[in-house]
């Protein structure tokens, strides 16, 4: 488990964390945060190096986008899905966990 401030996330900017060493990309949309994997299935290159639109990130170096929601790609050349981390928001701290499955 990993315990952020949401004041120190910038809406549409992604921020790299690590979590029980797995590299996550952080997002706030808005009032939401996500968290994703923080590679991309296509090249493994950082998603958090990447530029956040409406409720995706998209990869730098091919352009593939993923749901920040869901981990789905949006778009080519990446079509197999990223892993989605569990978050929650309590006032000014925002708490992001392994899923259940990949504990």
């Amino acid at each position: 488990m990993l315990k952020l401030s949401f004041d120190s996330l910038v809406s549409g900017r992604p921020l790299k964390v690590n979590l029980d060493g797995h590299d996550v990309c952080v997002a706030r949309v808005g009032e939401e945060v996500f968290a994703v994997g923080d590679l991309c299935s296509h090249a493994d290159v950082s998603l958090s190096e990447g530029e956040i639109e409406g409720h995706f990130v998209e990869c730098w170096l091919h352009g593939s986008k993923f749901d920040l929601r869901t981990g789905e790609p949006e778009s080519f050349p990446a079509t197999t899905a990223i892993p989605v981390y569990t978050t929650s928001r309590d006032g000014d701290t925002v708490t992001i966990s392994l899923p259940e499955n990949r504990k």
